[in-house]
């Protein structure tokens, strides 16, 4: 804000000094002019009285000439060299001196163009300052209260709300900032009540187990102490072993059941949207982005239709598709086809470069697996299990071929 305002007032003082530059020049152009004219006029009135006399000159031809008055030798000579009031000129013409009086025709045309020139000059200056002014009121201030939401934001921050803002530069802007800290804070919220309800029953299955696994302890140190004489005894203590070991696998699979059981909680809202939109908007996403990297990249012709769906899941699908892409290729292309097979139409992005072996590619939709060719890459192995869970959810699928090298992963997504 402080740097605006230092803006602020260096274009005020450009403007001051524009409008006394205009009124400088003017004056001393309107000077030069008025100068021209009354000289021009009495050099013409000097040559003509030198070749036919006084007589034979009409003052009412000359706009600048007001009296033209030759001294004689009765005349007041100080009357003659001081004159009255007006402006004159003395000049000797054939051994006679001759006063021209005159006046400035053009003053009052000058005045009126200096005061239009003064007029259409402030006014602009006017405009300017009510554009920065606004500026300052619709752009720098509503910037300035938002500038460190992204930041209190990244440091977890989630509580404080925006303040509605009407503005059409940032209205939309802020409420696009309060949904993603809203959704944040919801996710976080989630997350949160997932961990706790995972220890609550990770903490109440341990407790549970314990009773079995004593009854083990109990019946496998009395066995080792030979307290039972029967053979049909025996049989009936391993029998409650068995038991007592079925009950600790059945606590084992709850808990890898809450482990595995959709711990990531993915919405999908299914509707309707057009290919072309979703198309466009992957394009808008990655045309420049791919080109900066050098990646040739294309998207084949294909025919508009309605597709069933959360489009803004199968756009995170895509995205997935081609980050991953991006980084497990080779970087010299990547392309999307679009075909047609029944209802659904199949979206493939392949990329040159694929160094997966066959073998790997039925694993590579599985949670937290990462493939052979990670070559150093960061990742969780998420990305493409995430993507079968949103195209299972949007009643689609997704799968994956090596094809000559090429990497291909199909969504294969529903029409309507």
């Amino acid at each position: 804000m402080k740097s605006f305002n230092r803006l602020f007032a260096k274009i005020i003082i450009l403007l001051t000094v524009i409008i006394i530059g205009i009124n400088v020049y003017l004056s001393s152009m309107f000077h030069n002019e008025s100068g021209r004219g009354y000289r021009v006029e009495i050099n013409r009135l000097q040559k003509e009285i030198e070749i036919n006399g006084i007589e034979s000159i009409d003052i009412d031809k000359f706009s600048c000439i007001t009296k033209i008055t030759m001294m004689k030798k009765d005349m007041d000579q100080k009357l003659f060299f001081e004159g009255d009031l007006s402006d004159y000129v003395i000049k000797n013409i054939n051994g006679v001196y001759y006063r021209f009086d005159y006046q400035i025709q053009l003053y009052n045309e000058h005045r009126n163009i200096r005061l239009v020139v003064n007029i259409s000059t402030v006014v602009m200056a006017f405009v300017v300052l009510i554009l920065l002014v606004y500026m300052r009121a619709k752009l720098i201030k509503p910037f300035q209260r938002i500038k460190e939401v992204p930041f209190e934001l990244s440091k977890g921050n989630l509580t404080a709300g925006l303040k509605e803002n009407k503005s059409h530069f940032f209205g939309r802007f802020v409420w696009g900032l309060d949904l993603l800290r809203e959704h944040l804070e919801e996710e976080k919220g989630k997350e949160l009540t997932l961990q706790k309800e995972k220890k609550t029953l990770v903490l109440s299955i341990s407790h549970d187990i314990k009773t079995p696994l004593s009854a083990i302890k109990l019946y496998s140190k009395a066995l080792i102490r030979n307290l039972y004489d029967s053979e049909e005894k025996r049989i009936e203590i391993a029998e409650k072993i068995g038991k007592s070991a079925d009950e600790i696998e059945d606590f084992v699979s709850q808990i890898i059941k809450a482990s595995s059981e959709d711990f990531l909680k993915l919405e999908v809202n299914n509707s309707e949207f057009y290919l072309k939109e979703l198309m466009q908007k992957i394009n808008s996403y990655y045309s420049e982005k791919l080109s900066f990297m050098n990646i040739d990249y294309k998207i084949e012709k294909y025919g508009n239709c309605l597709i069933k769906g959360d489009i803004n899941r199968a756009i995170e699908v895509l995205q997935n598709i081609i980050e991953n892409a991006i980084k497990y290729g080779d970087g010299r292309y990547i392309r999307i086809m679009i075909s047609r097979e029944e209802d659904c139409r199949l979206i493939t992005v392949a990329n040159s470069g694929c160094s997966l072996s066959e073998n790997e590619l039925p694993f590579i939709f599985e949670s937290f697996w990462r493939g052979s060719n990670v070559k150093g890459n960061s990742g969780n192995g998420l990305g493409l299990y995430i993507c079968r869970q949103l195209m299972m959810k949007m009643d689609g699928d997704i799968y994956a071929e090596n094809v000559n090298s090429e990497m291909r992963i199909t969504a294969v997504m529903r029409m309507i």
